[in-house]
């Protein structure tokens, strides 16, 4: 659907649906000579109607921009969402390509005093049976026994499916395979392949980790 015609369609239903929630209100849950059953019917409809308002903001782009409201805040001159409100509800297509949210990237240089603070996203999402995390952070402080050291910013995408975790960062990919009832080693180790010369190693970066039993636990391959 253009653009144009996704603004008509949404403009349209916004219109009939706040003409239904004044017509309960008005009609039903300001009139006080309602009995409590009949009350309580309608303020049932009115939350399903509000319900409805939430849904179909997610389609709404605030093409008309925002105004001021009675409360100083800014709203959306099509759905009423308050700006920068935060979204409790995702509307994505049955089939197809599925966007949620977009690129975000460490974008402060200061150092904020907690992983907390740091926080620009970490979100999570089970799809199809595979799990999807995002987590972006500025630089923070962490402290350990009596030091203190600066954890740099980053964007880390890890990808789970069948006990194998694939770990994306700015420098480095992670994987760790599935040891699930595997008799795994205390200790872990890392090492470069054996089969590759030293001066050849800087275009193979690849560090596998396994344990002292010779289990392979994943490897590391820096980018």
């Amino acid at each position: 659907m253009k653009a144009s015609s996704t603004k008509l369609y949404v403009k349209k239903n916004f219109n009939s649906l706040f003409k239904s929630m004044d017509f309960v209100s008005k009609n039903f849950l300001n009139n006080e000579k309602s009995d409590k059953k009949t009350f309580h019917i309608y303020w049932n409809i009115y939350q399903q109607l509000g319900t409805a308002w939430e849904f179909l903001g997610l389609q709404c782009k605030h093409w008309d921009g925002y105004k001021k409201s009675r409360d100083k805040k800014e709203t959306c001159r099509i759905c009423g969402k308050v700006k920068s409100a935060n979204e409790f509800y995702y509307l994505i297509p049955r089939v197809g390509k599925k966007e949620i949210g977009k690129i975000l990237t460490p974008n402060s240089d200061k150092t904020f005093s907690s992983k907390k603070k740091a926080q620009i996203v970490n979100d999570t999402i089970d799809f199809h049976g595979a799990e999807v995390n995002v987590d972006v952070h500025n630089s923070y402080k962490s402290r350990f026994l009596t030091k203190t050291f600066n954890i740099a910013s980053e964007r880390g995408v890890t990808v789970k499916e069948r006990g194998i975790e694939c770990i994306i960062y700015d420098r480095l990919v992670s994987i760790k395979l599935n040891v699930e009832g595997k008799k795994i080693g205390k200790k872990k180790y890392g090492g470069f392949p054996w089969e590759l010369r030293k001066q050849d190693l800087k275009n193979f970066p690849v560090i596998f980790d396994y344990d002292e039993k010779n289990n392979l636990l994943g490897l590391t391959i820096l980018t």
